[in-house]
């Protein structure tokens, strides 16, 4: 996930013996860094849509006390429509020298940030091949950077951060999303002085002459232009390890020598991390290569594929990225506009993580995350224009406000079935190393749960603001209540937001949780707590986007009328007997079969004229019933049917 905090052009200098971030810090200074430093920015791909890449060979000579690049990229690649040339995305300040294919030059032009290879004649659909491109430069800076040559304590350094449009920067590529090679193969070649880090697994560290060392990186999964990555500066390096399964991972961190007991100690908390989210969502998407970090020195991370690049071991931080591995880099969100399923659901899992393990947070943490986003009346998780990157990257709509989506998915859906279909949406043949859209997540989430969730997406996902809930209740015999729901929303574009509604009720010495399904504006529910409360508060575990809640005790109201409610009719097990409205301290219920026989009796008590009744019906046959309600004054007959 793209973590960004602050980039420290400054000095790296920060002190590691901080308090603990919340998982929503992380968010909060992303969007700084960009607003400040990438205002007005836009960007996008104009590569060709007529091939598909499989395969990159990138080799790359960098020297980290020097902001330039040469390099030679071999793009493998299909055909997918007969063609006499390609277009590839590559920022004009690079100069492409030369394209060759089997040895033959190509003819190339690069207008307007493009490089156009022409072939020599028109090339057929379905046509397996490739071209090595050689070009050199001083990198553009677009982006959140992309290409970064700089310093941390005196010694050089260059790393890349090619989200979102940035990757066309510093090399020629497909610059869009949607287009993952299968598989790469990165070799750097730079001053023996210094490491190289990169995607995948090392394979070799080699002298060159020169004084000069090749580094060559193996990945072989598919992987989005944006999420490859090179750092290159003297690293410290040590490796650990995490048990997956029946699989001992290793987890290699490449950091600053200045920094290294500091990673070493705080480092191990993500492998816990790893293994909460391995159980959770399933297998490591990586599970044959690694997981590592990569120090780097913006104030956050990026969830670089295999190699997430972090500015120091901060908790949250680290739990931030790595969900990335499963949400963002296995799957990718098909366009700009569902970022949400990248950062929500980042900022989802990071909560769930620190929520875990620090519980008694949890409701502080979510409470501010509530209040900032409905500091705004308005503001929709679907991004509005996927060119601009403060609204790409927005903290309190694509990562705050889209981790609360999945946290109400998780309510209405429960615990079991939540998990359950995010597990589906990862082993999704359609989706697994691929890309997604928010219709993806959602075919899942019904398919696991059986239930219909448009309406939830079109009131959350493209819909803007928030419901206030007016709660009126008031005391039900000797232990229920009669709930009645109102909202008003912050937002024109939705009416009425359907949701599962918790109130918990308390009185001095007791409390209970109840949850209403408010399917309509004025609703009435009855629940049993099992005491006589005085007070309620609404969404008391802060699970709703919600704002301005009101509550309302009304008096008892007895009209002395004597009514009888029976739900549900037909009956099921048990059903309800609700009774009010009597002038009377007591009320005798009798029930009879179609043969005359009684099959239930139960005196009780009436609580300022009103009670409510269970009664269980598992062993009585399927039939019509009669019941008679009994008082001192009164006697009133019900049919009901079995």
């Amino acid at each position: 996930m793209r973590s960004i905090l602050i980039l420290l052009l400054l000095a790296v200098h920060f002190s590691y013996a901080q308090e603990r971030s919340d998982p929503q810090s992380i968010a909060r200074m992303e969007m700084q860094a960009h607003q400040q430093q990438f205002t007005g920015f836009t960007g996008g791909t104009a590569s060709s849509d007529n091939f598909d890449v499989k395969y990159y060979r990138l080799e790359w000579q960098i020297d980290p006390a020097v902001r330039y690049i040469t390099g030679k990229v071999t793009v493998y690649y299909k055909m997918v429509g007969a063609s006499s040339s390609i277009t590839l995305d590559l920022m004009s300040v690079l100069n492409a020298d030369s394209v060759k294919q089997r040895g033959t030059m190509l003819n190339i032009s690069q207008p307007n940030n493009t490089l156009v290879i022409n072939f020599p004649g028109t090339v057929a659909a379905g046509v397996l091949d490739s071209i090595s491109i050689w070009y050199k430069g001083v990198p553009a800076n677009t982006g959140f950077g992309s290409f970064i040559q700089y310093s941390h304590a005196g010694t050089p350094i260059v790393w890349s951060l090619s989200e979102s449009y940035g990757a066309r920067d510093w090399w020629p590529c497909k610059n869009g999303i949607n287009d993952k090679a299968d598989s790469i193969d990165v070799f750097i070649t730079h001053p023996s002085l210094y490491k190289a880090a990169s995607n995948g697994l090392l394979q070799s560290e080699t002298p060159v002459p020169g004084n000069m060392t090749l580094t060559h990186w193996k990945h072989r999964y598919p992987i989005a232009s944006y999420l490859v990555c090179m750092a290159v500066t003297n690293y410290a390096t040590f490796t650990q390890t995490v048990q997956l399964g029946s699989t001992t991972l290793p987890m290699l961190t490449y950091c600053y020598p200045e920094n290294l007991a500091y990673f070493q100690t705080e480092t191990p908390k993500v492998l816990q991390t790893m293994q909460l989210y391995n159980n959770t969502f399933g297998e490591y998407p990586f599970i044959k290569e690694k997981y590592g970090h990569v120090q780097f020195g913006w104030g956050g991370g990026m969830e670089h594929q295999t190699s997430t690049f972090v500015i120091n071991a901060d908790e949250a931080l680290m739990a931030h990225e790595l969900a990335h591995q499963w949400f963002g880099d296995k799957i990718t969100c098909a366009s700009w506009e569902d970022i949400w399923l990248n950062e929500g659901f980042a900022t989802f899992c990071a909560a769930y993580y620190m929520e875990t393990k620090y519980p008694a947070s949890t409701i502080t943490n979510r409470q501010a995350i509530v209040t900032n986003i409905t500091s705004l009346p308005d503001g929709a998780v679907k991004v509005d224009d996927t060119t601009n990157l403060s609204h790409i990257f927005s903290q309190r709509l694509s990562y705050r406000k889209g981790s609360c989506l999945l946290l109400m998915l998780q309510l209405i859906l429960g615990d079991d079935v939540f998990f359950n279909a995010l597990r589906r949406y990862q082993h999704d043949p359609a989706l697994v190393y691929g890309n997604a859209h928010t219709a993806d997540l959602e075919r899942n989430l019904e398919a696991e749960s059986g239930r219909d969730l448009r309406y939830f997406f079109d009131q959350w996902y493209t819909g803007q603001g928030y419901p206030s809930y007016q709660i009126q209740w008031r005391p039900v015999g000797s232990g229920s209540v009669n709930i009645h729901v109102s909202q008003t929303t912050s937002h024109a574009s939705v009416p009425f937001f359907r949701l599962p509604v918790p109130l918990k009720f308390k009185n001095a010495t007791q409390e209970k949780t109840v949850i209403v399904d408010n399917s309509f504006n004025g609703q009435d529910f009855i629940k049993t707590l099992g005491f006589v409360p005085d007070t309620v508060f609404v969404d008391p575990g802060i699970q709703l986007i919600t704002k301005n809640n009101t509550t309302q005790k009304l008096p008892a109201v007895n009209t002395g009328a004597g009514v009888v409610d029976i739900y549900p009719n037909p009956v099921t097990d048990p059903f309800t007997v609700y009774l009010h409205d009597f002038n009377a301290a007591a009320a005798d219920i009798a029930i009879f079969n179609r043969a005359g026989q009684q099959v239930y009796l139960q005196h009780i008590a009436l609580t300022a004229g009103a009670e409510l009744v269970p009664v269980a019906v598992s062993n009585w046959a399927h039939g019509l019933y009669t019941i008679k309600i009994i008082t001192a004054d009164k006697v009133i007959t019900r049919q009901l049917l079995r």
